[in-house]
């Protein structure tokens, strides 16, 4: 029947199914809907069954009579109301057929003799090719196969002719019987020894022929085969037996065309058993040693021919390895000892110059073990690091110490780090078994990399600098060869290409690592203090809706000290990106503050001068507090701490002291008591934060803030700090301080430059004094905080809020 006929017959059995599930949906129409779709149902089996060319009914008017009986029997003894039973059982039933049909295609599919009586039966029932339908077609194309490379596809006649041998030899039920009598002789052998898939790729090299077949998981072996006796593919050995058992060969050679590609392979490789028995095999054969005479040449840098440089094969490296080795086995116990005792003491000599500098220039490795180790640990992975890479082919030792000099330069000191780089490539020198000129080659490169490091803005500057160091590695590689009178060729080149390319991985791999090397050595780098001073940090967003006034000072506080770290080239954007942060603890109680008082007056006058200071002091502690609970990084919580370090808190100790002296029975004020806790600045980023801030405050109280004013006010305070000794432990030098003090005043003065005063328009009243201080007070200032710049330079207290009726303390 004709395919446009039964995909005809497949849409109105759809239709009616869909016109049944339809009529089901109301019990006047389901009686209707039944029908329907038992329509649909006889229509989609007959067509399947004139589709399918079934070569037997059988078995399945056997299946049509019991379930009719079974049908009938139920349709007459089932109660209504034990309906829902039926119907589970019958789709129970339903799901068993699903389940053996499965089954069958499954084992169907594993025996490809069983699959192809279908087919066989579909051609022999053709009259010729001219005549089949495009189904039919196809059938025998899988046949045919695929024509031969470079071979001609035959014509339509040879096809015609083919087909009609083919099917005249299979043509009746006594044929199909003796060709599946031939086909189950054919297939025997391969029912014991397995099909396997060509194991070229598993196995590696070699060239095997036979394998041991087992059983999985069973240890002895079952039997030894030929691999050409279980490959498929093909000239395979089931080719050669479908030609044994099913002459001639055109008809085998069609039939197994049609078969190949649904043998399923029975057999894979035991890596583990292979390698094992390699290894055995391996050991079983007797040493070979070749014998060479000294003098004599093991390999030669030219061609004998054309005397043009060769490169080196693996075999011919691994020769020359071989005879280094020897070379130095045939070195006396004495010269051994020599030898090994002038590398410990040069390495000895260079760790202790290192530690030397750590001890009297840099400490920061010396301040804890864990810093110590961390730095040990470092060492020990580059050199050994560098020394597995240090093998041919790669010759990658360039990576790892690179990395760790950029890695130094970034947790410390360019000077300390170029240091103790210098000691690490000496020992990859001689791990490696280089020379002075390798030596030459890692320093000039590492030393590039460590000293253009500097501050990472951006995330591209890393990979510059491994470029930068790419491009240097290339050059000296070629200009070393050179000085040894190598010839300048291509093979030159491309080991110049290829030291440069481990110049840039390194600065990719230290892109990535970047994060990881600020968590673990606990440092900030540019790249991060600018994602960190972002003003939409929550923490800054706080304290602009809590204390807007301390904000305010903090943002100008962060201007004028990095313009001052900048100026003794210290790190001015760690100093800025702290100044935002150095005051947070103040919006816990912003009220107790001077900035943030408005016209209601201080909160201290209820309080005693010892409780003001606790309230004033706690700033520092609830600041790093806060920092703690947001994260942030411990060089800006060490910033917070430090911005006041121990200075005394003047305005309310002169009030302890005045109580004191009009009190007969009082004691004199405890100075430790209004102090702060500390501890002092210990770098001198956090100095010039402690001078910025407190000359921006102070600078608030100059009614006149003229230039010789603010001048005296920043040096004035300086000193102060200076004597107090607030600057002991922060490494600040004399002449620094005084050009933190002069940046800090010209900042200050750009900050209060002066206006032109504009002409009052006619016709309008000119203010009076009291208006013409208007703008000050609207900005809740107390009144006594306006005093006199001698005031402000005699006695500071950059933090505390002075009770709004005290009166202002001035000294002649």
């Amino acid at each position: 029947m004709s395919a446009a006929i039964i995909n005809l017959a497949y849409l109105l059995a759809v239709a009616l199914f869909v016109l049944g599930l339809k009529g089901l949906s109301h019990p006047r129409t389901a009686v209707r809907g039944n029908r329907l779709g038992a329509t649909g149902m006889l229509i989609a089996i007959v067509a399947t069954l004139l589709d399918r060319q079934i070569l037997s009914y059988e078995w399945i008017l056997v299946g049509l009579v019991v379930g009719a009986l079974a049908g009938s029997v139920m349709a007459l003894r089932v109660p209504m109301t034990a309906m829902p039973q039926m119907v589970a059982v019958l789709n129970g039933f339903g799901g068993a057929a699903s389940a053996l049909v499965a089954g069958a295609s499954i084992v169907e599919s594993a025996l490809p003799d069983a699959q192809l009586g279908v087919p066989l039966a579909q051609l022999t029932a053709a009259e010729s090719l001219d005549k089949a339908d495009p189904k039919l077609l196809e059938i025998w194309r899988q046949f045919e196969g695929e024509p031969a490379e470079g071979g001609a596809p035959p014509t339509p006649e040879d096809r015609e002719a083919r087909f009609r041998r083919f099917r005249e030899q299979f043509s009746g039920p006594e044929n199909l019987a003796q060709l599946d009598r031939a086909l189950a002789a054919a297939f025997a052998p391969f029912e014991q020894r397995g099909l396997l898939d060509s194991p070229s790729t598993e196995l590696g090299r070699g060239n095997p022929d036979e394998a041991i077949v087992r059983p999985r998981g069973a240890p002895e072996p079952l039997l030894r085969v030929k691999l050409a006796e279980v490959l498929l593919g093909d000239k395979s050995a089931v080719q050669q037996s479908l030609r044994t058992h099913v002459p001639p060969d055109e008809t085998a050679d069609l039939l197994f065309n049609w078969v190949k590609p649904r043998l399923a392979p029975t057999l894979e490789v035991d890596l583990e058993q292979t390698a094992a028995a390699r290894q055995k095999a391996s050991e079983a054969v007797p040493e070979v040693t070749d014998v060479f005479k000294a003098g004599q040449l093991l390999v030669s840098a030219r061609d004998p021919k054309t005397g043009e440089p060769i490169r080196l094969s693996a075999e011919q490296i691994e020769l020359l390895r071989l005879e280094d080795q020897a070379a130095q086995m045939q070195r006396t116990a004495g010269e051994q000892i020599v030898r090994a005792l002038t590398v410990l003491v040069l390495i000895f000599v260079m760790f202790v110059l290192c530690g030397m500098y750590m001890r009297y220039r840099q400490r920061g490795p010396l301040d804890s073990v864990s810093r110590l180790l961390t730095l040990i640990v470092m060492a020990a992975a580059t050199v050994g690091g560098a020394k597995l890479l240090s093998a041919d082919p790669w010759r990658a030792e360039l990576i790892p110490l690179l990395l760790f000099g950029m890695t130094m330069s970034i947790a410390y000191r360019q000077e300390l780090a170029l240091v103790v780089v210098t000691a690490i490539a000496l020992i990859v020198t001689l791990a490696a078994g280089h020379d002075l000129y390798e030596f030459a080659l890692l320093m000039s490169v590492t030393t590039v990399g460590v000293v253009n490091v500097g501050r990472i803005r951006t995330r591209r500057k890393l990979i510059y600098v491994g470029l930068a160091c790419g491009a240097l590695a290339a050059v000296l590689d070629v200009a070393i060869a050179l000085l040894n009178n190598h010839p300048l060729n291509v093979f030159l080149l491309t080991d110049a290409a290829r030291i440069g390319l481990w110049g840039l991985a390194a600065g990719f791999l230290m892109t990535g690592l970047l994060p990881f090397i600020e968590q673990v050595f606990g440092v900030l780098t540019d790249l991060s203090l600018l994602e960190l001073g972002d003003v939409s940090h929550p923490l800054l967003q706080e304290l602009v809706r809590r204390a807007p006034s301390t904000y305010n000072h903090s943002l100008t506080v962060g201007a004028i000290a990095e313009a001052a770290a900048e100026a003794i080239g210290a790190r001015g954007l760690f100093v800025r990106v702290g100044a935002y942060f150095h005051d947070i603890g103040k919006m816990l109680k912003p009220g107790y503050f001077v900035e943030n008082q408005g016209a209601e007056g201080s909160r201290h006058e209820g309080l005693v001068p010892a409780m003001s200071t606790l309230v004033i002091i706690a700033h520092i502690k609830d600041g790093s507090d806060l920092a703690r609970q947001y994260r942030l990084p411990q060089p800006i919580i060490d910033l917070i701490v430090q911005h006041h370090g121990t200075t005394l808190v003047e305005y309310f100790y002169d009030r302890a002291h005045e109580r004191s002296q009009s009190d007969p029975n009082g004691d004199e004020p405890d100075e430790n008591l209004f102090r702060y806790p500390g501890p002092k600045p210990q770098t001198k980023e956090a100095a010039v934060l402690m001078l910025a801030d407190a000359v921006e405050s102070a600078s608030r109280t100059l009614i006149d803030p003229a230039p010789a004013r603010i001048e005296s006010l920043v040096r004035s305070i300086a000193e102060r700090r200076l004597h107090d000794g607030q600057f002991d432990e922060s490494g600040l030098t004399l002449r620094e301080l005084r050009t933190i003090e002069k940046s800090l005043v010209v900042s200050l003065i750009s900050i209060y430059h002066g206006r032109i005063k504009y002409p009052e328009p006619r016709g309008e009243a000119r203010p009076d004094a009291r208006d013409a201080r208007e703008p000050r007070e609207a900005r809740g200032e107390p009144t006594s905080q306006r005093a006199s710049a001698s005031a402000a330079e005699d006695r500071k207290n950059d933090d505390a809020a002075v009770p709004a009726a005290a009166p202002a303390a001035t000294k002649d």
